[in-house]
């Protein structure tokens, strides 16, 4: 079985941060149609497009547990219903005003000052659903790139079938794939504005779990379902 599950925290569709990342990305990941990008004046359409080439296949999310082939006899059905439940137990988190940085060599909107329910729920979310996640093959280790990471990512890695979990998570929203020094620049430039004003007009929330799910290698993966948390 091919199929991948991932649980990321993406915005209500149709709302103000919605509309911004899902535009930026130019797709609606709950159907994978495309969208219009917006005209920016630090750079064409066409270096836009091939930039957000790569996290559009995702569509706009911040990773809470990446994605995972489920283990055994486990059904999309049972995913869910644990996840209805790990939601009734957690809190809605503010997560406070965000903003554009360079994490290696992509561009992400990132909490300036990520509040401390943040990691404690992303590592609940981790924690709590493993026992549904099949074990990484060796091909899915290799794409991971082990010799990159150091000592304590690849024991997460190993443990929970990715590394940046626990007290190496950092909640992000991807803007880009890989660009230059000088490209980034221009990328959060064109990011700036709009990004302040949402974070003055609506703060964003992270007040659901989302399930996306990648039906074969390499195909887009499609938002299918939001747990809105209710404790």
């Amino acid at each position: 079985m091919t199929t991948r599950y991932a649980i990321y925290f993406a915005p209500g569709k149709g709302s103000p941060w919605w509309e911004f990342g899902a535009r930026w990305l130019g797709r609606d990941e709950t159907g994978s149609q495309s969208l219009p990008q917006p005209l920016l004046a630090q750079m064409d359409a066409a270096e836009l497009r091939d930039i957000t080439a790569q996290p559009s296949r995702y569509g706009f999310h911040a990773t809470l547990k990446a994605p995972f082939r489920l283990e055994g006899g486990h059904t999309a059905e049972d995913l869910m219903a644990r996840l209805r439940a790990l939601a009734a137990t957690l809190q809605p988190v503010a997560l406070g005003p965000l903003q554009a940085l360079v994490l290696g060599d992509f561009i992400a909107l990132v909490p300036a000052h990520p509040p401390q329910a943040l990691g404690m729920l992303a590592a609940t979310c981790v924690t709590e659903l493993d026992d549904l996640r099949a074990p990484l093959t060796p091909a899915e280790l290799a794409r991971r790139g082990v010799e990159r990471l150091d000592a304590r990512e690849q024991e997460l890695l190993q443990r929970y079938g990715y590394p940046h979990v626990l007290e190496r998570f950092r909640l992000h929203f991807t803007l880009s794939g890989p660009v230059p020094a000088a490209t980034a620049q221009r990328v959060m430039q064109a990011v700036a504005e709009p990004v302040a004003r949402l974070n003055a007009t609506t703060p964003l929330v992270l007040d659901r779990l989302c399930v996306f799910v990648e039906p074969a290698a390499g195909q887009p993966f499609t938002r299918v379902a939001d747990v809105r948390i209710s404790a």
